[in-house]
C-alpha cells in the first residue's frame, strides 16, 4: 500500500460499498472482491461523465473519477508504480533541463513523448485548480 494510507474501510477484500453511479435510477451496493471490480465502476463513471458531456457539460473525466473514488474504494488500489516513476523522471528532467533519454526530441521514444504530454496536462490542470482555489480564498500564490 501507498505510504500515505492509514487504513480505511476499503483496505481489504471483500468489502461492500454503494457505487456513485446511477443504474436504473438507483445507486446499488456492490461487493468488491478484486481490483477488477473497482475498474468496472471507474468505467461506469467515465461512461456517465461522457454522457453528461454529450449534453453540453464540460466535466473533466480524471477529476470526476478522482472525486468519486472515496465513495467506493481506496485510491491506493489504482496506484500505479510505473506511472509514479514516469512522473519522477518527468520532474527530474524538467528541473535539470535534460532529456529523459539520449538524443534530441526526435530521438526520444514515442511512448515517452506521449507520457510527458499527459503528465504536463495533468500538472497544468492541478496548477489551474490551485490558482482558482487561491483566487476564491483570497490567498497569495507563490511562484
Amino acid at each position: 500500500m501507498f505510504e500515505a494510507c492509514q487504513g480505511c474501510m476499503y483496505e481489504e477484500y471483500p468489502y461492500k460499498a454503494q457505487i456513485p453511479v446511477l443504474i436504473k435510477g438507483n445507486r446499488p451496493t456492490w461487493e468488491f472482491k478484486s481490483n477488477e471490480d473497482i475498474w468496472k465502476v471507474i468505467d461506469l463513471i467515465i461512461q456517465e461523465t461522457n454522457e453528461h458531456n454529450a449534453k453540453g457539460n464540460q466535466f473533466d473525466i480524471a477529476s470526476t473519477v478522482q472525486a468519486q473514488l472515496p465513495f467506493f474504494t481506496c485510491a491506493n488500489r489504482i496506484f500505479d508504480k510505473e506511472s509514479q516513476k514516469d512522473i519522477q523522471r518527468y520532474l527530474y528532467c524538467e528541473k535539470f533541463h535534460i532529456p529523459a533519454y539520449k538524443g534530441s526530441y526526435g530521438e526520444q521514444p514515442c511512448l515517452w513523448v506521449e507520457k510527458t504530454s499527459i503528465i504536463r496536462n495533468a500538472f497544468a490542470k492541478l496548477e489551474n485548480k490551485q490558482i482558482n482555489k487561491a483566487k476564491k480564498d483570497g490567498t497569495k500564490i507563490n511562484n
